[in-house]
């Protein structure tokens, strides 16, 4: 039991120092909020469509694909995204708040590995959000904002999403 509680004090350690010299969050995850001027239902709608459109294998090259409807209640969608070549799973989130008389919406999207031992993910948190977004047309909508950085999102300076 003693060699279990060094070996964990060893991971806070460099999971810790990890943080503080990378700036980014200490588990592989990702935060964004998006705004929009259009009504939640209608951003809600696009991107359950977009996780159905592209919950099958059938992945080519890319990461556009084995999503996963987990959850699908007001203003709230769950899903999960499986990684087609290590088969990692991360755990979505989108909150909705209607915004401007809801003819506007604001979503916090969260994008986590299931990995416990995952600190850096090469944008894959990000990007798991960000293709839904862009394959649904969300960012060609009205009033369409994107805001995220390091400091709540893995690697988000470095993505490139279209590397798969």
């Amino acid at each position: 039991m003693g060699t279990m509680k060094v070996i964990a004090a060893v991971l806070f350690v460099l999971v810790s120092s990890c943080h503080y010299s990378t700036g980014y969050p200490l588990h592989a995850s990702c935060k964004i909020k998006w705004t929009w001027d259009v009504a939640c239902s209608d951003v809600q709608s696009a991107i359950v469509d977009q996780i159905n459109k592209w919950s099958g294998d059938d992945c080519g090259s890319g990461e556009k694909c084995k999503y996963k409807l987990t959850g699908n209640a007001e203003n709230k969608v769950t899903a999960t995204h499986t990684t087609p070549k290590k088969k990692y799973v991360d755990d979505l989130t989108f909150d909705f708040t209607p915004t401007g008389g809801n003819s506007g919406c604001q979503v916090q999207g969260k994008s986590t590995s299931e990995t416990w031992y995952a600190i850096l993910d090469y944008s894959t948190n990000y990007c798991n959000l960000h293709n839904l977004i862009t394959g649904a047309g969300l960012d060609k909508q009205p009033g369409y904002v994107e805001s995220t950085s390091d400091s709540v999102c893995t690697q988000y300076s470095s993505a490139n999403c279209e590397k798969y």
